[in-house]
C-alpha cells in the first residue's frame, strides 16, 4: 500500500483514534492526489471533503460505507489504463463504480484505495444499424442506450429494473431482469469488451460478430466478474428488433402449485413471452399501494388469490398479440387461474414500472435485507416453502417476487437482529442451492454475499476463481474483498 512519509513511520504506526492517524491518511490523500492529476488531471481526482457520501457506498442494506482515499475520473480508456498501472505499482486498491445502483455492495470502495468512477465516460460510440450492434462507453446509462436505439427502431433488451443503471455496471454483475425469460442476460447481449486489467494492460475481446471459437471466451469471462478481474472501457452489445405493440397480463392464481404448473407451460408455448413475472399476494398489495394502482381486480379475487402471474406478450402486430392473448387465457383457465385481465396499456406499463421499484417499495416499508436466488422454475414452490419455514423458525417475515420465468427469486427479509437475520438468508440461500440453484441469479456477491457463497460453494470451484484472479491481477488490486476475501 502507499505508505505515508518516514517521518512518521519511524515513531510507530498510528492506531485506530490516535490523532495522528487523521494526519497519516492526509499526507498519504496528498501523494496520491498528485502522482493521479498528472494522469487524468487535477479537476478530476476528488479527495477529502470533495468526496460525497454517494462514492461511498451502493444501495445494498446491510454494507458499511467507506470513503476512498481519492475518487478518479477518467474519461478514456488510456487514462484507465494510466490509473490502475500507478495503483498496481503503489499496491493501492482501486474499485471501479458506474451509477451505484449494485445491491451487493460489489462498488464500495476500500478505505485505503481509490474509486474509479465512469461519470465521465458516457459516450455511445456507435449505433451500427447494419449489424444490430451498439459500442459504449461504461457510464452510459441503460435510459441513455434505450433513448437512441428507440430513435432506429432497436432495443437493447437487458432491463434490470433501474433505467439510470450503467451499461459497465451491467457488465460487472452480469444483470438480468424481467426480460430475461426471452431475450437472456447480459452474458447473452456482450459480444465484445474493452478492458483494462490489473497489470494495466489493455484487452479488447470479441467483435461485431455473434458466434466465435478461438480460444478461451475471454468476454464471458469477465462479465459478472464485479470488477475483480478487469475494468471494462467498452462494450459491444447485441441489439434486437424493437416490438412496438403488447399486451400486459395480469394472471391471479389460488396457489403457488398451480403458479409452476402455469410457468413452464407458458414459457414452452411457442409464444415467446417478453416477461413473465411471480408476484405473492403481500408483495402485489404493497407495490400496487406504493404506486396508487387500481387493476380492477374485484375483492372475491384478491382475497382468493395467493399468487400472481405478470405476462407480457409482445409482437409485430395487434392482430398477432391478440391471438397470442387469447391462446393464453385458454392456456391459463385450464390450469386454474381465477381470472385473466388484459389491463389497458398505461395500467399494465403502471403495474410493470411497479414491479420494477419493488425494491424501493420494501426499502420504504423497511426491509432489513433485499436477497435473490436462481433455482430450477419447477423448484419454485418447493423453494417457497423452504423460504416461508425458514421464516417461521426464525421469527422473520419473508416476501418477495421473481422473475418466474428463469427461477430467479427475489426476497424482502424483515429481521432486524443481525444474527438472526444471518441465520435465516443463510437457510434461505441454503435451501436454494439444495434444489440445484446457486446464491445469486443477478444482483451477483460483491462483500454481502461472500460469506454465504464460501459457504455453500465448492471450495474447489472458489479456488480456481482465485487462481484466475490472480491471472488476470497478479497484485490483488481489482476490488479486493468482493466475491471471496
Amino acid at each position: 500500500m502507499l505508505t505515508a512519509p518516514d517521518t512518521a513511520a519511524a515513531s510507530g504506526p498510528p492506531t485506530r483514534g490516535d490523532p495522528s492517524m487523521a494526519d497519516t491518511r492526509v499526507d498519504i490523500a496528498s501523494t496520491l492526489a498528485t502522482d493521479l492529476a498528472a494522469l487524468v488531471g487535477a479537476d478530476h481526482v476528488l479527495t477529502g471533503d470533495a468526496i460525497s457520501d454517494d462514492y461511498t457506498h451502493d444501495e445494498a442494506l446491510t454494507a458499511e460505507a467507506h470513503r476512498p482515499i481519492a475518487v478518479v475520473r477518467p474519461a478514456s480508456t488510456d487514462e484507465v489504463r494510466a490509473v490502475v498501472a500507478w495503483a498496481a505499482e503503489h499496491g493501492v486498491p482501486v474499485t471501479a463504480r458506474g451509477s451505484g445502483t449494485g445491491l451487493c455492495g460489489a462498488c464500495i470502495p476500500q478505505p485505503d484505495g481509490i474509486l474509479v468512477s465512469f461519470e465521465r465516460m458516457t459516450e455511445i460510440l456507435e449505433i451500427d444499424t447494419q449489424n444490430h450492434v451498439a459500442v459504449v462507453q461504461p457510464g452510459v446509462t441503460l435510459a441513455q442506450l434505450d433513448e437512441a436505439t428507440a430513435a432506429v427502431g432497436l432495443v437493447y433488451p437487458v432491463f434490470p429494473g433501474e433505467n439510470s443503471a450503467s451499461l459497465g455496471g451491467n457488465v460487472a454483475t452480469n444483470a438480468g431482469g424481467m426480460r430475461a425469460v426471452r431475450y437472456g442476460v447480459t452474458r447473452h447481449q456482450v459480444l465484445g469488451l474493452t478492458a483494462v486489467l490489473g497489470t494495466g494492460e489493455v484487452l479488447r475481446t470479441g467483435g461485431k460478430y455473434v458466434k466465435a471459437t478461438s480460444g478461451y471466451d475471454l468476454t464471458q469471462l469477465i462479465i459478472g466478474s464485479e470488477g475483480t478481474l478487469a475494468l471494462a472501457t467498452e462494450a459491444i452489445l447485441r441489439l434486437h428488433p424493437r416490438l412496438t405493440h403488447g399486451a400486459t397480463v395480469l394472471v391471479p392464481f389460488p396457489g403457488l402449485d398451480e403458479v409452476a404448473a402455469a410457468v413452464p407451460r407458458i414459457v414452452g408455448s411457442g409464444l415467446q413471452p417478453t416477461i413473465v413475472e411471480y408476484i405473492d399476494f403481500i408483495t402485489m398489495g404493497a407495490i400496487t399501494a406504493s404506486a396508487g394502482l387500481e387493476l380492477g381486480v374485484p375483492d372475491d379475487i384478491k382475497d382468493a388469490a395467493l399468487a400472481y402471474l405478470v405476462v407480457v406478450l409482445e409482437n409485430r402486430s395487434d392482430d398477432r398479440v391478440e391471438e397470442d392473448t387469447a391462446e393464453l387465457a385458454e392456456m391459463v383457465t385450464e390450469l386454474g387461474a381465477l381470472d385473466l385481465y388484459v389491463l389497458p396499456s398505461h395500467s399494465g406499463a403502471a403495474l410493470i414500472e411497479a414491479r420494477e421499484k419493488a425494491f424501493w417499495t420494501a426499502k420504504a416499508m423497511n426491509a432489513d435485507d433485499i436477497i435473490d436466488m436462481v433455482v430450477p422454475r419447477a423448484s419454485i414452490p418447493q423453494y417457497l416453502a423452504a423460504v416461508q419455514q425458514a421464516g417461521s423458525d426464525t421469527g422473520s417475515l419473508v416476501v418477495g417476487c421473481g422473475h418466474a420465468g428463469d427461477g430467479n427469486v427475489h426476497l424482502s427479509v424483515f429481521q432486524p437482529d443481525p444474527d438472526t437475520r444471518k441465520d435465516v438468508v443463510g437457510r434461505i440461500l441454503r435451501a436454494g442451492a439444495d434444489l440445484g440453484g446457486a446464491v445469486s441469479g443477478e444482483h451477483g456477491i460483491g462483500t454481502e454475499k461472500k460469506a454465504y457463497l464460501a459457504a455453500i460453494e465448492d471450495p474447489a470451484k472458489l479456488e480456481l476463481m482465485r487462481r484466475i484472479k490472480t491471472a488476470f491481477d497478479p497484485a490483488g488490486i481489482l476490488n479486493p474483498g468482493a466475491i471471496f476475501d
